[in-house]
């Protein structure tokens, strides 16, 4: 288990993300939760990779190169923008666009890694990954 990490009970369906790292099991309805890993690539016809576009004000993440489906059935619940262990999260609601703008200054200091995550209440975790400078 590390920080970051998604767990989803499957009864419930409550996910819960690792803020420190402890020692036991997650346990929800009685049962362990799953640890949802971000996948990395498509498969199917939605589109779920989130894809990461620096502007002048920031950043703006959107998800799928086809906007993915924000239906009350199929939707997107959140985005999340994490760069060198700062996290950004945006919660979506069905009838909004599956976009999120952060306005985070990337000129300052020195940036490395930056994470762009997405959770479809369907289809689950997705994850895109890049170096920044």
């Amino acid at each position: 288990m590390k920080q970051g990490n998604i767990f989803r009970c499957n009864a419930c369906k409550n996910l819960i993300e690792v803020l420190v790292v402890g020692f036991g099991e997650l346990v929800c309805c009685g049962e362990p939760m799953e640890l949802i890993e971000g996948q990395k690539e498509e498969g199917g016809k939605e589109k779920h990779l989130p894809t990461i576009r620096e502007t002048e004000g920031g950043v703006i993440i959107e998800v799928g190169s086809t906007l993915h489906p924000m239906e009350k059935d199929h939707h997107i619940q959140w985005i999340e923008l994490v760069i060198d262990n700062m996290s950004y999260r945006k919660f979506l609601n069905p009838d909004d666009k599956p976009i999120a703008k952060f306005n985070i200054d990337l000129s300052e200091g020195k940036i490395g890694q930056i994470e762009a995550r997405e959770f479809c209440n369907l289809h689950g975790l997705w994850s895109t990954t890049r170096q920044y400078n």
